[in-house]
C-alpha cells in the first residue's frame, strides 16, 4: 500500500453528529434552522435557473470546505488540487472546517436563512436530515449537468439519482461507503452471514452496535426484512423492539471505538463502516473481515453542494467536473480509502500510481452484486418524521 500520512477515518467524527443524547441536544438548534419546506421549494422553483447559469462567469477561485483528512494529502499538500489549478487557473481555498452535519449546517443557517453568502462555494454534507433540509429550504444551487459530463461518464451507477437527492439535482457524490458486519476471525470460527448472528448468545457480552441512530435503527430495519427507505414509523418500532430483544449480548454502543475494540479482542462481531475495516486490515488486522449480511447492508454518501449565495459557483462546477475523471478520483481514493465513486479510478491507482492494495480491494471497488445488497436511508419528509425516529431509536442507546 502507498505511504500515507497518519490519520483516522473521517466516520471518527460520526455520521451527522446526531448519535445517541447528541441528537437531544442539537434538537432545538436544528428545528430553529428549517422554515416551512413548501414556501422555500415554491421559492425555489420560481428560480429561472437557466438563466441563473448564463448569468455567473468564472472568478478563478473556489471556497471549498469539507471534512478533516478527506482528500489527498503530502505534507499539507494535494495534488488533486494542484493538478485542478494548474489545468483550470483556479485557485482553491480549501478547508477542513466541517466536524459533524449538524453544528455545520447551525453556523451556515443564518445566512442561509438571510440569503447572504456562508463565505464556501462547496460544501460536502451527509445525506441526512441537515442535507435534506437544505435542499427542501433551497438553500443550495440546481447544478447545471451540462457542465457536468464528467459526472454522466464516469460515474458509478450507486452514487446516480440517489433517494434524498433524485437526478443529483443538486449534489453529487464525494465520497461513499457501506455499513454491514465486522467481525473477528480468530475469536469467531465460522463464517458470519446475517444481522441474526448479533443476537447469538454465544457473542454474549462480545457484540458492538453503533450508538449512531441511524445506522443503528437501519440495521434493525433490515434485520427484520423491511428496505429502510420505504420503511414506516410502525415498521421502526418493531425494529427497536428487535433491537431490545438483542441488548442482552450487547458490549456496547460505541462511536468510532468499536473499530478499536475488534482489534484489541473486546468485540467479536460489531456493526461496522467499510472504511474502517479496509484502514485496519491494512494496519496489521487482517484477520478482521467484513461482510456484507444476506439481508443487505446501508450505503451512504458524503456529496459536494454549491449553497445558493455563493459568490464562485462556475469554479465550483469546473471542480465537481475535474472530480469525476479516474486520474482524480483515483489521487483522492488511494488516500482516503472510502468506496470509490468513479469505477473507472481503479485502473489509475493499480497502473500509475502502483497501488494494488487499494485497486484490488472490494471495499473500495465493490462488485455489482454487493452495490446491488445496498440500501439507502430512510429520507425523512419533515422534522417531526425526524423527531419520531429519534424518539424511537434513542432509548435503545440511552438505556
Amino acid at each position: 500500500m502507498s505511504s500515507h500520512e497518519t490519520r483516522f477515518s473521517r466516520r471518527a467524527l460520526l455520521r451527522g453528529g446526531l448519535a445517541g443524547a447528541g441528537a437531544l441536544s442539537l434538537s432545538a438548534i436544528l428545528s430553529a434552522c428549517g422554515i416551512e419546506g413548501s414556501i422555500a421549494q415554491e421559492a425555489a422553483n420560481r428560480v429561472d435557473w437557466t438563466k441563473y447559469w448564463a448569468d455567473q462567469k468564472k472568478t478563478g477561485t473556489l471556497d471549498f470546505a469539507n471534512w478533516p483528512l478527506y482528500i489527498d494529502q503530502d505534507h499539507g499538500k494535494s495534488k488533486s488540487l494542484e493538478l485542478f489549478t494548474k489545468a483550470t487557473g483556479i485557485a482553491v481555498d480549501y478547508k477542513a472546517v466541517i466536524q459533524d452535519n449538524a453544528t455545520f449546517y447551525a453556523t451556515l443557517s443564518p445566512q442561509l436563512r438571510a440569503h447572504e453568502a456562508t463565505g464556501y462555494d462547496i460544501v460536502v454534507m451527509t445525506n441526512g436530515w441537515e442535507l435534506t433540509e437544505m435542499i427542501q429550504n433551497g438553500f443550495v444551487v440546481e447544478l447545471d449537468h451540462s457542465k457536468l459530463a464528467n459526472f454522466a461518464k464516469y460515474a458509478a451507477d450507486n452514487v446516480k439519482s440517489p433517494n434524498y437527492d433524485p437526478g443529483n439535482k443538486h449534489s453529487v457524490v464525494w465520497q461513499t461507503g457501506f455499513t454491514g458486519i465486522a467481525y473477528n476471525t480468530k475469536l469467531i470460527d465460522h463464517e458470519i452471514t446475517s444481522f441474526q448472528d448479533l443476537l447469538d448468545p454465544a457473542f454474549s457480552g462480545h457484540v458492538g452496535m453503533m450508538s449512531d441512530n441511524t445506522e443503528l435503527g437501519s440495521a434493525a430495519l433490515l434485520a427484520i426484512g423491511v428496505t429502510p427507505s420505504d420503511s414506516t414509523p410502525a415498521d421502526w418500532r418493531r425494529a427497536a423492539a428487535w433491537l431490545k430483544k438483542q441488548r442482552p449480548v450487547v458490549s456496547g454502543y460505541y462511536d468510532q471505538s468499536y473499530i478499536d475494540k475488534l482489534e484489541n479482542g473486546d468485540t467479536w462481531i460489531s456493526q461496522a463502516w467499510s472504511g474502517d475495516v479496509f484502514q485496519a486490515q491494512q494496519s496489521g488486522f487482517p484477520h478482521i473481515k467484513f461482510v456484507t449480511p444476506k439481508e443487505g447492508q446501508m450505503i451512504w454518501h458524503d456529496n459536494m453542494m454549491i449553497p445558493r449565495q455563493a459568490s464562485h459557483p462556475v469554479d465550483a462546477l469546473e471542480w465537481m467536473n475535474f472530480y469525476y475523471t479516474p486520474k482524480i478520483a483515483g489521487l483522492v481514493e488511494d488516500w482516503v480509502n472510502y468506496v470509490c465513486p468513479v469505477p473507472g479510478a481503479k485502473g489509475y491507482i493499480a497502473g500509475p500510481l502502483d497501488d494494488g492494495t487499494v485497486a484490488k480491494s472490494p471495499l473500495i471497488f465493490p462488485s455489482d452484486a454487493v452495490s446491488a445488497k445496498s440500501h439507502e436511508f430512510y429520507v425523512y419528509k419533515n422534522y417531526d418524521e425526524y423527531e419520531e425516529w429519534n424518539t424511537v431509536f434513542n432509548p435503545i442507546i440511552q438505556a
